[in-house]
């Protein structure tokens, strides 16, 4: 998971956005993508899913769904199963599942 602004004002959403991240998370995302095998990028929000056209989709799963934020979480990031299907495609590449599970 990577934000697309690293920086924010406390409390204000997207308020380091245009601030000169944007190139830098860019390059970090075309350089997983061209050079890390079987990656999956879950782009949450519009400023992730704008993202996008930077991920070979031959190689790497996306999956999109709008912010898990509070105001936003239960317009379809629920019952998104973000981490079910990221654990079916690291299994079908023969890659060991994440556990998730915050309370090892």
């Amino acid at each position: 998971l990577l934000n697309t602004a690293l920086t924010v004002r406390a409390g204000q959403a997207n308020s380091h956005r245009n601030r000169g991240w944007e190139p830098f998370t860019d390059s970090v995302i075309r350089k997983i993508s061209e050079h890390c095998p079987h990656v999956s990028f879950l782009l949450w929000g519009s400023n992730a899913r704008s993202k996008k056209p930077l991920i070979d989709r031959t190689k790497h799963l996306i999956v999109e769904s709008v912010h898990p934020s509070p105001l936003s979480c239960s317009n379809g990031f629920f019952g998104s199963r973000p981490f079910s299907k990221t654990n079916a495609f690291l299994e079908e590449n023969g890659i060991s599942p994440i556990n998730w599970n915050l309370n090892r």
